[in-house]
């Protein structure tokens, strides 16, 4: 399921479009690169300012939950997820219509109990810019197909049934995840594979701490699979 983080920025859609510099394996001009494609940095830009555009006109009913200067590696984190289990949908043979990704999308929207322009500005509220919704119903609608297929046909009906395939089914997104070789512009930080999330490359998740009740989990910078 989504991350439940909010974001936008103010001068992130200029940090987005910046030119790059040829540092490491990526690309001049790339935010990241995905599979061997290129996600450019004028998408990545273009996305953030789609995403800041809606906030505002969300006029302060849209709640953010996190830096604003936050908002490329968020939208990012999105564009690489959507990768990813794109991927899955190929490895395993999946095809999902444009019917069942908009399926998918209304019963998101009902299981978070809001629709129309109040699940639009949840999505926001999550880092993803409206236009990304068609996406976010694809991401959906190959989660089902999987859970489907690894249930014998049909849908799990228990939760109890979901965790019990929610092993196998991480296993195989980590296998896509790990043959994309993701490689991301460390002008905009790393990714971790436990979220599937760009993050800072000296974030401060990775730094020692002080232990805590309920310490935050280290990031995982390499598939695990």
């Amino acid at each position: 399921m989504p991350r439940t983080s909010v974001f936008v920025l103010t001068a992130a859609a200029a940090a987005a479009t910046c030119a790059l510099s040829a540092c490491g394996p990526v690309q001049m001009g790339a935010a990241a690169i995905s599979g061997g494609d290129r996600i450019t940095a004028t998408t990545l830009g273009d996305q953030v300012t789609s995403l800041e555009n809606a906030y505002k006109a969300g006029k302060g009913k849209i709640q953010l939950q996190f830096p604003q200067s936050e908002a490329p590696q968020e939208v990012l984190s999105w564009l690489l997820r959507f990768d990813i289990r794109d991927e899955l949908a190929a490895r395993n043979h999946l095809v999902v219509s444009t019917g069942e990704s908009q399926r998918a999308l209304s019963q998101l929207a009902k299981q978070t109990g809001r629709t129309g322009p109040a699940f639009v500005q949840l999505a926001v509220a999550n880092g993803l810019a409206p236009d990304m919704l068609p996406d976010l119903g694809r991401y959906e609608a190959i989660q089902n197909e999987e859970f489907t297929r690894l249930n014998g046909g049909t849908m799990p009906k228990t939760q109890a049934r979901v965790q019990a395939l929610s092993p196998e089914f991480a296993r195989r997104e980590c296998v896509a995840a790990k043959s994309l070789d993701i490689q991301v512009n460390p002008q905009f930080g790393q990714l971790d594979y436990g979220t599937y999330s760009v993050i800072a490359a000296n974030s401060p998740l990775s730094a020692p701490t002080v232990p805590a009740p309920s310490p935050t989990p280290k990031p995982q910078l390499k598939p695990t699979c």
